[in-house]
């Protein structure tokens, strides 16, 4: 009797049929294939784990081997089968050659293969194999695997495949804990025919295994995941979708059952305007259920960096597109590759008409694994998703590994039927040939679950209802150093989406209030500019330096965009004033984007003759003088000069504007003069110091609550090793706090004003020969403490952070995301709250013991962590993989600390936030109209609410007399929206901009929509 399912028979058994390669190949430097025979090769050592490597930089190494075929392999005869070479390398680009034809291509992706070497084995055929490898520039190359596989007929059996059933077998009742099992079996190899009726034999006797097998079915899904850029431009992005797709339409016609699925409108959209041949196949293969779009957004986006704009213009582009084109919206949310999910997303894709959510990316966890396969995930306002932890994207029909993940899910999940995506991944391929005729092979299998194809839908269906519910972010336990790589890209997204929000408002305005035209066409466009670099290898600052440079061109077409869309604005000329109070006066409108009356610093430029060398002034309506400072700030031409005045502008209110006057004559100046013998700057709010030794903060005190907020140096640059990590541009060190690096270098320190009103102290700092230009400074009337960064960054793997430690004890910190906030602990017990020690915020980070607080809010810096006593913000990295450049040279941010009493929520935190990221607006006009019908001082909407933000105001996407508001939640309780101004609202929506039947009452974190329109009285309506 012979345990038929230990290692060592199953091993013997393979070893029939197959044999280990690796050992042969013979190396040399780049040639031509036709001078292959002529080269002089050499032999290589195997490393460790057996694999031939040679050096990074796009290094060329040719592989060369010639096979004779042997007549049996440990007396199997061999004669007849068909060989295969499976081949696994890791290399940007691999060239296969057969007797010197080329028969396979492939890069660091498309990275496994098996090929034919004969399909009818003559004992002494001779067959040379030549494989031309190219080194990453990152990493060295290596070809990993090499291994000889002789097969039958897939209508027949094989030693190799009877191999595979007995540990599929094995694995099977290894998950189940059943009893093992000893069969004869005759080990007499060189008959081939008898000694495959032994295996028939030993088949047979493991048929009452088959019914339990069969109970369950491994549901199978072809997938190719296709970075929009990454390793390689947007325009490669465009030819390896026409190649997939056009792959994956021609297998269809030979195997009629291949189900395949793919995301992204913004790629079919590519594809419809440039290919429309391929584009009307998709969508005949979408109509037979064949062809799954998935997804619902426009891109896959990277979700803890983008704002509840964003993500709504995402899912309204995306699912409007494919209702358009493919005659249905999708209900499965698919992001296999995105790193981590803030917590709203549930609640923003339910009202995207989205009910399942699909990922894999948590099984990169670096420290803890996932708890669930299959679960209800919960966003705070209660919306729930189901959402499933799917299989690994980039798989083949690999049997042995899809039967273990199968068991895997059956044990965790209770459900009996798994889903297995396969196809190659990252650069677009999907299914092949091989993988489907392995898959049809294994149907036949009584040893093996069902194999059927399906969409995610349909098996998303099927499912029974999740018994657990995650009511979390979904947090990625890995790349934290995408919160701040490439921090151009962040900056540029953070002041685009504010551009974005206060240029549709102003349009929407000008069209409502002025008749003026609204272009929609040209706003969806520079949407999709920004939606489109938000893509989660754009963003997070994890591709090569061309994609950066395509991206920098959009952002030019982006600003050109909407320039001439904010050109359209007319409401400046509608407001009818009394006479100026000089003849030359000009009107000063100052408008205010925020949901809230503001005040602050506005400042803008002034046109005039170089010869004209009188001073100006401001006064408001009243025709009482405002402090003013006005500077020259340089000559355009030899006959004009342009001036550039601030002043404070007071009490603007929500999504409105007040008037004031600029004219000639002495103005109000602000006194600007400051202490000299302490660097000190201060205001009715706040005291700040800064250590004349280091250039850091030495107090800071609140002189309302009469509190110093620091415990220790704050603003400290703390600099820290960073290297030695594989995914670079993605990953910091998890050890750098051990590598921390020579303090900043203070160069010089000296008062200077910021902008004209502004007293700052001016600091210059290094660290190494990166130079830290940082303005403190105060605005009038202002509890905040600005800190204005500018960067010539040098280094390479070095991480700097700012750090504030505070007189504060305290267990949670609270961080900002999208449509809302989060809670993290400061007191990690658990690992998976230990593995949080880099955290995501979009624009703010609280820490408060609900009596006092402290805030730090940030433009455009997103990484953070704190401690009980702390907080840090991380300002830049070095990294050099994929972009050897990134984040070098110059650098602007400012980030803001903001004590205060009470809570974050009666601090207003978030609108803080919000003010620092969109300043008020401010135009003149030189000619106000006489006929203009608007008041001097005017709100054109207030959704009197403390705790509503204002997320969008733009036209309906079908009604160009109607528009839409957005606004969420923000503090975690009820809100009521009375909504006052020009605007009654019409009825509540979806993000599709569908009807939706919702009560009065906003929920807590509750994001709404609503199709509003022109009041046509005076009255103000409450909705």
């Amino acid at each position: 009797m012979a345990d038929v399912l230990t290692a060592s028979f199953i091993e013997r058994l393979r070893n029939l049929v197959q044999a280990d390669a690796i050992e042969g190949w013979k190396v040399c430097e780049d040639c031509a294939i036709e001078d292959i025979s002529s080269q002089s090769f050499t032999k290589i050592e195997l490393n460790d784990k057996r694999y031939l490597v040679w050096e990074k930089g796009h290094k060329v190494r040719w592989f060369y081997q010639e096979f004779v075929l042997p007549e049996v392999i440990d007396e199997y005869p061999l004669s007849g089968l068909t060989l295969r070479l499976a081949l696994t390398w890791w290399a940007e680009l691999a060239e296969v050659y057969v007797n010197d034809q080329k028969v396979q291509e492939g890069d660091l992706f498309d990275h496994s293969c098996r090929i034919v070497l004969s399909s009818n084995v003559v004992p002494g055929e001779k067959v040379s194999v030549a494989i031309r490898l190219v080194s990453p520039g990152h990493d060295i190359g290596g070809l990993m695997r090499s291994r000889l596989i002789y097969e039958s007929d897939y209508d027949e059996i094989d030693p190799g495949f009877v191999a595979d059933e007995l540990e599929v077998i094995q694995s099977y009742i290894d998950a189940f804990e059943l009893d093992q099992l000893e069969i004869e079996f005759d080990w007499k190899v060189s008959d081939r025919q008898k000694f495959h009726q032994s295996l028939e034999a030993l088949r047979s006797s493991l048929l009452p295994l088959s019914s339990r097998i069969k109970q369950h079915t491994i549901f199978l899904l072809g997938h190719a995941h296709l970075d929009m850029a990454w390793l390689w431009d947007v325009e490669e992005t465009w030819r390896a979708a026409e190649r997939t797709f056009v792959s994956v339409l021609n297998l269809q016609k030979d195997f009629p059952e291949l189900t395949f699925c793919h995301t992204t409108p913004a790629l079919y959209e590519w594809i419809e305007q440039n290919r429309p041949e391929i584009f009307a196949q998709i969508q005949a293969q979408v109509k037979a259920g064949k062809w799954e779009i998935v997804g619902g957004m426009w891109v896959e986006p990277e979700m803890n960096l983008i704002n509840a704009e964003s993500i709504a213009r995402h899912l309204l582009y995306g699912q409007r597109y494919c209702q358009e084109k493919f005659g249905e919206i999708c209900c499965v949310a698919w992001l296999p590759d995105t790193f981590g999910f803030n917590w709203q997303t549930p609640q923003f894709l339910k009202l995207a008409g989205i009910d399942y959510f699909v990922t894999q990316k948590l099984r990169w966890n670096d420290t803890t694994q996932f708890p669930y396969e299959w679960f209800n995930w919960q966003a705070p306002d209660g919306s729930q998703v189901k959402s499933l932890m799917s299989s690994p994207i980039g798989e083949g029909i690999e049997p042995i590994k899809m039967a273990k993940f199968a068991w895997d899910w059956v044990k965790k999940t209770g459900q009996p039927n798994a889903l297995w995506l396969f196809g190659v991944g990252d650069h677009g391929g999907g299914p092949t040939r091989d993988m489907l005729e392995i898959a049809e092979r294994w149907k036949r299998s009584p040893f093996f679950p069902k194999l059927e194809f399906t969409t995610a839908l349909n098996y998303l269906e099927s499912l029974e209802d999740p018994e657990n519910t995650w009511n979390d972010e979904l947090y990625l336990e890995f790349h934290r150093g995408c919160y701040t790589t490439h921090g151009d890209q962040k900056r540029f997204n953070r002041e685009a989406e504010a551009r974005l929000h206060l240029v549709e408002i102003d349009a929407s305005l000008s069209s409502s209030m002025a008749s003026s035209e609204y272009l929609k066409t040209d706003l969806e466009e520079a949407w999709k500019i920004v939606l489109f670099n938000q893509f989660h290898d754009i963003l997070p600052g994890s591709s090569i330096r061309e994609v950066y440079n395509t991206a920098l061109v959009k952002q030019f077409e982006f600003g050109d965009i909407l320039d001439k869309v904010y050109g359209k604005s007319n409401i400046g000329t509608q407001i009818k004033l009394p006479a100026p109070p000089h003849p030359e006066a000009e009107l000063v409108v100052v408008f205010n984007p925020s949901s809230w009356e503001r005040s602050g610093i506005v400042t803008a430029d002034l046109t005039k003759s170089v010869s004209d060398e009188r001073n100006w002034k401001i006064c408001n309506l009243n025709g009482e003088d405002i402090q003013v400072q006005i500077e020259k700030s340089w000559i355009n031409t030899g006959e004009f000069c342009i001036y550039c005045y601030s002043f404070w502008a007071e009490t603007i209110p929500s999504v409105g504007y007040r008037c004031f006057w600029l004219y000639p004559g002495e103005p109000l100046l602000l006194d600007t003069n400051v202490s000299s013998d302490e660097f000190i700057l201060e205001n009715e709010f706040i005291k700040a110091i800064v250590d004349p030794q280091t250039g850091s903060l030495s107090s800071v005190f609140d002189k309302i609550q009469h509190r110093e907020i620091l415990n220790g140096l704050g603003n400290e640059l703390q600099a820290f090793q960073d290297s030695g990590q594989y995914w670079d541009a993605w990953n910091i060190d998890p050890n750098y706090a051990k590598y921390p690096l020579e303090s900043a270098k203070l160069l010089e320190i000296k008062y200077r004003k910021w902008i004209s009103l502004i007293p700052g102290v001016e600091v210059k700092r290094a660290i190494g020969e990166s130079i830290f230009h940082q303005w403190y400074y105060l605005e009038p009337d202002s509890p905040v403490l600005n800190i204005y960064t500018s960067v010539n960054w040098k280094k390479r793997h070095v991480l700097v952070k700012a750090a504030f430690p505070l007189n504060l004890k305290v267990n949670f910190a609270t961080y900002e995301m999208a449509g809302g906030a989060i809670e993290r602990t400061t007191r990690p017990e658990t690992e998976a709250e230990k593995a949080k020690w880099e955290v995501p915020a979009l624009g703010w980070v609280d820490l408060n013991d609900g009596e006092y607080g402290v805030s730090l809010l940030s433009d455009c810096k997103h990484g953070f962590d704190c401690q009980s006593d702390q907080i840090r913000l991380t300002l830049l990295r070095g990294s050099e993989f994929p972009d050897p450049k990134a984040d070098l040279d110059s650098h602007e941010f400012t980030y803001t600390l903001y004590p205060h009493a009470g809570t974050w929520k009666t601090a207003q935190t978030t609108r803080k936030a919000a003010e620092l990221l969109q300043p008020l607006e401010v135009f003149t006009l030189a000619q106000p109209s006489k006929d203009g019908t608007l008041p001097p001082f005017h709100s054109f909407l207030d959704l009197q609410s403390d705790n509503l933000i204002l997320s969008s105001l733009k036209q309906s996407e079908d009604n160009p007399d109607e528009y839409i508001l957005r606004c969420y939640e923000c503090h975690g309780g009820p809100a009521e929206l009375n909504l006052k101004g020009d605007f009654e609202i019409v009825e509540a929506l979806d993000l599709l901009e569908r009807p939706l039947q919702v009560s009065t009452q906003i929920r807590p974190w509750e994001i709404r929509t609503y199709r509003i329109k022109k009041r046509q009285n005076q009255k103000e309506g409450i909705f």
